[in-house]
């Protein structure tokens, strides 16, 4: 049977050291102090259950994964008396994987199948199922996982196409043959009742959806129970057969494709997942936080302070304490000895503690600097060291370059998802919609990843312009490089055509001059 038809343990053991490490990124991921301190056993540690609190961190001076993470500042528990809202979290994890997702899909890539029907349909489902918004969402969570999954499914009551679903790894259980993806099976938890948990299942394997609901606790999976015992679940059961389900209507593979984020897995040998751009970094990102938490600290303790002998605050009743107005010009007379060998003004003690300001700030920066190399981007990407001087596209390759080196290798790990999606999209179109529709593998097209700027563009098409050393064709696909020969045509009548109108009988030198002949657009 596809699915499990035992009790046992959920997750599967064999994931532990992969699911303590999605705990971890997604704690850095999320930006939650609370997460961070749970990730790393401020209070208590993750999948042990010891209960940390008011502990004096005897572990901290041993090995393996209890005391490395008892050495995070994170890991440290939060004094007695002290609120944990005085640590500080800098949420560059966040950006990190954002900007990540931003320079691959900012400026979408085209995908090309042969024949013109199927192309406009595919425009079409990519365009208004929100394909493009998926794949940015899914390259910003490949960034802080180490990978993500695309599944293309279907609902003929919302959609007359079909719609592709981005799915974290933290919630699969993938099998792997010969480096691809067999199969996989994912879960998420429907319902939680005391100490019962009721999870749905999903397997997908090649032509075939699996699906199945489980009652068990929070760490076995329990027993099966039909799938109409639960509303979100019960849609299912019409569409499954006696072994739990049905034909996919893709016999290639599967409906879903798993896009590893960077390869290979630095922790985990011989592992087909993905690495986060975390990996590695998770102690300099600890320490910028433990950084900005004593920049913080400083500000708090610089504040002035000056303390006065209990005779010179004004008593403000029985039970209602006392209190000394600084601004208060004129005293009364106090009945009082002169401390010896000085005058009263030494009986106030002034406290003005010193706030290191470019000690933590230059701190800070060789940090994020050295986290954003060790991610796999240049600082320049983050807006660091940027001045006002506008930049062609090769400077800025040229800045820029460590980031577009890591934005080519993740490049080369999205082409073959982009290229099956294009296939299982348009035949899941065909066999569930209906659509006279041939599906193939797409070809993909990915964009510079640099936009010029428009002024730039705009003098140097206008200088070759006075020049005479390029034609209006050349013109229009220098300042629409992502419009086809049809498109590029069409602007260049327009332009003809105004020219006509602008001149008129005079205007045929200038024409013949400047712009191509009919004879040469048919060319």
């Amino acid at each position: 049977m596809p699915l499990p038809d035992r009790d046992q343990e959920w997750p599967p053991p064999w994931l532990k050291p992969v699911q303590r490490l999605y705990i971890q990124h997604g704690a850095w991921y999320s930006g939650d102090p609370d997460r961070l301190s749970k990730a790393y056993g401020a209070d208590v540690v993750p999948g042990i259950g010891l209960d940390l609190k008011g502990w004096d961190r005897p572990m901290a001076n041993s090995g393996g994964f209890l005391g490395r993470v008892s050495r995070f500042f994170w890991g440290s528990p939060t004094p007695a008396g002290q609120s944990r809202s005085t640590k500080l979290h800098v949420p560059l994890a966040g950006d990190i994987s954002s900007t990540s997702a931003d320079l691959l899909f900012s400026e979408p890539p085209t995908l090309r199948v042969p024949g013109k029907k199927s192309q406009n349909r595919l425009d079409k489902i990519l365009t208004e199922g929100s394909v493009y918004p998926s794949l940015l969402e899914a390259a910003e969570i490949a960034s802080a996982y180490g990978g993500a999954y695309l599944r293309v499914g279907w609902d003929t009551t919302m959609a007359e196409y079909p719609v592709v679903d981005i799915i974290p790894p933290d919630a699969s259980v993938p099998e792997f043959v010969s480096g691809r993806l067999w199969a996989v099976t994912f879960w998420r938890v429907v319902a939680e009742d005391n100490k019962q948990v009721l999870r749905h299942l999903e397997r997908h394997e090649r032509g075939r959806v699996y699906h199945g609901l489980y009652l068990g606790d929070e760490r076995r999976l329990g027993i099966q129970i039909p799938l109409t015992e639960h509303p979100e679940t019960a849609g299912f059961a019409e569409l499954v057969d006696e072994s739990g389900g049905f034909d996919s209507g893709y016999d290639k593979g599967l409906l879903v494709s798993y896009i590893p984020n960077m390869r290979p897995h630095r922790r985990l040998r011989g592992t087909q997942l993905g690495r986060s751009d975390y990996s590695g970094v998770e102690p300099l990102m600890d320490a910028l936080d433990e950084t900005y938490t004593s920049w913080l600290r400083d500000l708090r303790l610089g504040k002035g302070r000056i303390v006065v002998p209990e005779v010179y605050l004004q008593n403000t009743g029985r039970g209602r304490g006392s209190l000394w107005d600084p601004d208060r010009e004129i005293y009364s007379g106090i009945g009082m000895l002169p401390p010896p060998g000085g005058g009263g003004s030494n009986m106030l003690t002034v406290s003005q503690f010193a706030i290191r300001t470019e000690e933590h700030a230059a701190t800070a920066k060789a940090l994020v600097a050295q986290i954003l190399r060790g991610a796999g981007y240049s600082t320049q990407t983050f807006g660091e060291a940027s001045n006002d001087v506008v930049a062609t596209a090769t400077e800025i390759h040229s800045r820029e370059r460590r980031s577009f080196t890591t934005r080519a290798r993740k490049i080369g790990y999205w082409n073959p998802t982009l290229a099956w999606l294009a296939d299982v999209l348009l035949t899941v179109d065909r066999v569930v919609f209906g659509t006279k529709v041939s599906s193939d593998r797409a070809t993909v097209e990915w964009p510079d990843g640099v936009t010029p700027d428009p002024e730039a563009v705009g003098r140097t098409v206008n200088l070759l312009k006075q020049a005479e050393a390029a034609s209006a064709d050349m013109r229009v696909r220098m300042v629409h490089p992502e419009w086809d020969d049809e498109q590029v045509e069409a602007e260049v009548e327009r332009i003809r055509r105004e020219k006509m109108a602008e001149f008129g009988e005079d205007a045929d030198p200038y024409v013949e001059a400047y712009l191509p002949r009919d004879d040469d657009l048919a060319v």
